[in-house]
């Protein structure tokens, strides 16, 4: 039997690349993404740290090459011969065609994963989590939770599934990891060996953080609706004389206009 990895791969041709997005912008070396991995790219290199990092699902080597700019030894696989076949020249010997689920060639500092196991069936999902918890110990994460209307979605899933596939493996959440570098959905997850009650004052600690600032955002929230109810108790005597001198015109224009 074809190995249904071959069919994936085929999913992901020039077609899926063109329509990657329903903006006008195609995916490429070009804005915004240039931009985008770029930012993630500074990210790494500035608060990370890591001498080697393997990008799976690296697609056209964007984030690749980004890296290797910002002189970290970074490499990329993709399921799609297509993305290798758009791959920049500089940086082709670094990114090779093959499934997140195969064996990687060396361990890294850093494994990066940005929405790519959505497109895998469940079981191969879990496959995946596990080979990247293999080579590395720190990974940054991202699959989308509500991207139901992309027909190569396979295995939508909401965070905390994730979360409990990396723990599986003794990969916990870094709290204090600034999501919003990548996208809501963004996670880093480091393997670490902490007894439970650190791990719950750390999930605390995030729980806390998170409380405050939505306990802030509706008080802010109400605030703004007690001023405008107070704007619209000030408008509406004013409207109401507006209307009525409107009115008093409009009587005194159907008098003058019968004599």
């Amino acid at each position: 039997m074809d190995d249904p990895r071959d069919y994936i791969g085929g999913l992901y041709d020039r077609h899926y690349y063109e329509s990657y997005t329903e903006d006008a912008e195609k995916y490429g070396y070009i804005e915004p993404w240039l931009s985008f991995f770029g930012s993630i790219a500074d990210y790494i290199a500035e608060d990370i740290k890591p001498a080697t990092v393997m990008d799976v699902g690296c697609g056209f080597g964007i984030l690749v090459k980004a890296l290797r700019e910002r002189d970290i030894q970074a490499f990329g696989i993709d399921i799609s011969e297509y993305a290798m076949s758009q791959v920049d020249a500089e940086i082709r010997e670094y990114c090779q065609l093959g499934s997140i689920t195969d064996s990687l060639p060396q361990a890294y500092d850093l494994i990066v994963c940005i929405e790519v196991v959505e497109h895998l069936p469940p079981k191969e999902a879990l496959s995946a989590v596990t080979n990247i918890c293999r080579h590395t110990e720190d990974v940054i994460f991202s699959s989308t939770s509500d991207g139901f209307r992309e027909p190569t979605h396979l295995n939508v899933r909401p965070m905390e599934y994730w979360a409990e596939l990396f723990a599986r493996n003794g990969f916990y959440r870094d709290l204090d990891f600034d999501e919003m570098v990548i996208g809501p959905h963004a996670m880093r997850f480091q393997k670490i060996d902490l007894p439970k009650h650190k791990l719950v004052a750390a999930y605390e600690r995030r729980l806390s953080r998170r409380e405050t600032e939505s306990r802030e955002v509706r008080k802010a929230l109400l605030d703004m609706r007690a001023r405008n109810h107070a704007l619209q108790e000030m408008l509406t005597p004013l409207d109401l004389r507006v209307l009525a001198r409107r009115a008093i015109r409009a009587t005194w224009r159907s008098i003058f206009r019968r004599r």
